[in-house]
């Protein structure tokens, strides 16, 4: 199997398509990647406190990514950060790759679950902020990343409402949408959270500033949602 060591050259922004550029062949999800870009490489180079170095260290953030259709921006940007060596990007998808279609967390540093059906990774994310909280680990956050058509699944809106009605400030939902949703919410995504307690901010996607501003802005006690806006999928 390819190897999926850290590399040490420093990489930026302007990097990642060709990062993203090393991965082809077939269902790759290319929307899907691309949605998630700017979201992903605001969190990693200014907000998540964890690095190659940090991997095991118990006080570090967990981030979570539900969205696991097309991986490649996910993949590219832990390459940037030093995660994964760009080496091994060419072989994604191969079948004696570590990089599969979905991210397997065994096989892939640093991430915290592996992605598969959809609506699955706000429950864990949840179930990450109260395992946290017995634990008396007050300092992580927990991130997931979502997709708006995750939430036709009923385990999402279950979700939202436990984590507001129990409080989990250390949790942070960021919702890609790019009109996917079947169904829509009436009122738009942020009202579903803000009915359940949960501070919500809507903000353009590819805006950096404004990622950060609502990645970082203030919510005592209660849960935090970004939705994050991006072109709507072809």
């Amino acid at each position: 199997m390819t190897s999926a060591a850290t590399a040490p050259q420093s990489y930026g922004h302007h990097d990642l398509a060709d990062l993203m550029a090393l991965m082809t062949g077939a269902e790759k999800h290319g929307p899907a990647a691309t949605s998630t870009l700017d979201v992903l490489w605001v969190l990693y180079d200014r907000v998540l406190r964890v690095s190659p170095q940090t991997l095991e260290d118990p006080e570090r953030d967990r981030f979570l990514l539900s969205k696991g259709h097309g991986p490649m921006a996910y993949y590219a940007v832990l390459a940037a950060k030093g995660f994964l060596d760009p080496a091994v990007l060419p072989s994604f998808g191969a079948y004696d790759s570590p990089l599969g279609h979905h991210p397997d967390r065994l096989l892939v540093p640093g991430a915290e679950i592996g992605s598969g059906s959809l609506g699955h990774g706000l429950p864990l994310a949840v179930g990450t902020a109260l395992g946290l909280r017995a634990q008396g680990l007050t300092g992580p956050a927990v991130w997931v990343l979502l997709g708006d058509a995750e939430f036709d699944e009923g385990s999402n809106h279950e979700a939202v409402a436990f984590a507001g009605a129990t409080g989990l400030d250390r949790l942070h939902a960021v919702v890609i949408d790019n009109s996917s949703a079947t169904h829509g919410w009436r009122g738009g995504i942020a009202s579903r959270f803000e009915a359940e307690g949960w501070s919500a901010v809507t903000v353009d996607g590819r805006d950096h500033e404004a990622l950060h501003r609502a990645f970082t802005a203030s919510h005592d006690g209660r849960p935090h949602a970004v939705i994050a806006r991006v072109e709507p999928k072809n």
